[in-house]
């Protein structure tokens, strides 16, 4: 495109850039693989609360909570050290949102601590420390 009245340095330069389609339909490819990865994330189905014979932990809270977060290191060295013997069990509330009813959630994070027939000995709600934890299952018979 060239204008007469302006001199040639003042000339807009253009590129063949070819037609936006390609760009809309790779945008919109892209778009959908993410929306397909993200249902499939989604669908996992919760671990079954609380675990048939075992001391069951079940912390219910979400990934973007602080004290959620707070809590992942001291679950994790639990799991290790109490493997086989007591089942504990993590449940992101923002992915499995129906269970906030059925397990009567009100504040995040919450312990439940099942026995080993699968009654609620305890519930704590807010952050609890390795030492708490390892006291509530001591009294639930966890040695």
């Amino acid at each position: 495109m060239r204008f007469s009245s302006q001199p040639e340095r003042f000339q807009p330069r253009m590129k063949a850039v070819g037609s936006g389609a390609w760009a809309f339909r790779y945008g919109l490819a892209v778009l959908l693989v993410g929306i397909t990865i993200s249902v499939a994330a989604w669908a996992v189905e919760p671990p079954e609360i609380p675990v048939p014979g075992m001391v069951t932990v079940a912390s219910f809270g979400a990934v973007n909570c602080v004290p959620c977060r707070m809590m992942v290191p001291i679950r994790e060295e639990l799991q290790r050290e109490y493997e086989g013997r007591v089942a504990i069990v993590f449940i992101d509330l923002h992915r499995h949102y129906e269970l906030i009813d059925q397990y009567a959630i009100r504040v995040i994070p919450t312990l439940i601590f099942y026995d080993q027939n699968g009654n609620e000995a305890k519930r704590h709600i807010g952050f609890m420390d390795k030492k708490s934890i390892e006291a509530e299952m001591a009294k639930l018979g966890v040695e």
